[in-house]
């Protein structure tokens, strides 16, 4: 008896021994490299770049490609941001980890377009109401693609999914429902599969006022939920996150401004990531990973055939369904590719590029616009200047913006990036010595729960997307 009373307990700390020693150590190269390719593929996918190849207009109606970056981008992050989190153990440590590595890059972006680019050349959106509180309190969030607010950047839509993908994994993590990935992924395939075109977009805000109100409601809601996350508390961060929680439910659900078939698409795609994880390191049964990730790929291409046409494929701005079902295909497929080779090293190039790849995401539109405003070309039809020129001189010119942006980007990662996440880190330790933060963990009956270590330093593995598609604004 006293064997079979104590089988749950051992049970329990096999599963909290799995999480801990399941995280990653080292920084993966292979995810580098994907990052780094799939941020070189949207900015080819801006800078117009099947414009200037032959048969460019067929490969387009066949083929996005910057909505292949950007599921290459969530796979990745659906991969490793939950093992992020449970290897720290600490959801503060994560938000204060994701707070200095977004925003400090955004915030350069946005103040670099705004102040150096000429109007005609500008990047930054504001439809008509500039620095408008309604404006700066939707994209400080980064929820404006979700509260019916025009994005700064039109690439930055996708920081709303990423911030969703936030709310849900930190919420499932307080409550210990972290290892259902399965479900979770399963789940929003079908939504998407069956439920693609039935789920209103912007259903909680048609008057400026309404709008108002959701923004106000939606900036207490986040700010109390990371507010508590950020205390230590567990009782605390388990209200937080059925706050963030509850709120990206409520907004996936009624207000997305995509169609439902893209938004839970990527949600289940991000998802599928963290089962692939979690079937890698014995987390769960590879036969369930299998089926699981199989039912989300098929899904994924699926909904492009049965929605992504006509006008549902221009609010998607993948403009036919076998542009999107066959980017969508070849994203899984590359994250195959690099996950068989994870075991090898890779050309250090690539792995440079991952490094530095959410500076390309940000910045490679307002460095394009920068280049074409000194130059003087046409900020709309450049690509038929660049046509026209012979082949060695065009493409002289497409590597030399390639360079550039190289360029720009290693330095906004060297000079803000690292500072921002070395800084981030210093505070964690500083407010775990202050304030430890105490176990999620069940404690096993009769022994108190334990506060959790400063975390070690890890791997910065942001799978912050990428816009895919034509820009979107809102």
């Amino acid at each position: 008896m006293t064997i079979i009373r104590s089988l749950p307990r051992w049970g329990a700390y096999k599963e909290r021994r799995a999480d801990r020693a399941a995280a990653p150590t080292s920084r993966l190269g292979w995810l580098d490299a994907l990052r780094g390719i799939a941020a070189l593929a949207v900015a080819a996918h801006h800078f117009e770049i099947l414009r200037l190849v032959p048969y460019g207009d067929v490969i387009a109606a066949h083929f996005d490609l910057g909505f292949y970056g950007v599921i290459a981008f969530f796979i990745v992050s659906g991969y490793i941001i939950p093992a992020s989190l449970e290897r720290r153990g600490d959801v503060r440590a994560f938000w204060i980890g994701r707070i200095f590595r977004i925003y400090p890059a955004l915030i350069v972006t946005v103040l670099f377009a705004e102040f150096v680019l000429p109007l005609t050349y500008q990047v930054v959106s504001y439809d008509g109401v500039p620095y408008h509180k309604l404006w700066l309190a939707a994209n400080g969030l980064l929820l404006s693609d979700m509260l019916g607010v025009v994005n700064a950047l039109g690439i930055s839509w996708t920081l709303a999914y990423e911030m969703l993908f936030y709310f849900f994994v930190s919420s499932l993590f307080t409550v210990a429902w972290h290892r259902r990935s399965t479900p979770v992924a399963v789940a929003a395939a079908a939504i998407a599969l069956v439920l693609g075109v039935w789920i209103p977009s912007y259903s909680l805000n048609h008057t400026l006022t309404e709008t108002n109100n959701l923004v106000a409601a939606t900036v207490v809601v986040v700010v109390m939920g990371v507010l508590c996350m950020l205390s230590g508390n567990a009782a605390l961060a388990r209200v937080g996150g059925l706050l963030l929680g509850g709120l990206g439910l409520l907004l996936v659900f009624t207000n997305g401004r995509d169609p439902a078939y893209e938004s839970f698409t990527i949600l289940a795609t991000m998802f599928a990531g963290t089962v692939v994880y979690r079937a890698q390191h014995g987390q769960i049964e590879r036969i369930e990973a299998w089926l699981s990730v199989g039912f989300v790929v098929v899904a994924g291409a699926m909904v492009g055939w049965m929605y992504n046409r006509d006008a549902m494929a221009r609010a998607t701005s993948t403009f036919t369904w076998p542009a999107w079902t066959n980017a969508y295909l070849a994203a899984w497929a590359s994250f195959g590719l690099f996950f068989l080779l994870r075991n090898r090293r890779l050309p250090r190039v690539l792995t440079w590029l991952g490094a530095v790849s959410f500076s390309v995401y940000l910045l490679h539109w307002p460095v394009k616009k920068f280049l074409l405003w000194q130059l003087g070309w046409d900020s709309n039809r450049y690509y038929v200047k660049l046509a026209a020129m012979p082949f060695a001189e065009r493409w002289s010119w497409v590597a030399g913006y390639v360079a550039v942006l190289l360029v720009v980007c290693w330095a906004v990662y060297r000079l803000v990036e690292v500072p921002f996440q070395n800084l981030g880190r210093k505070l964690t330790k500083a407010m775990n010595r202050r304030w430890p933060p105490q176990s999620l963990e069940p404690a096993a009956p009769g022994v108190p729960s334990a506060a959790v270590p400063a975390p070690r330093q890890e791997p910065e593995l942001v799978g912050a997307g990428s816009s895919g598609g034509a820009e979107r604004s809102g």
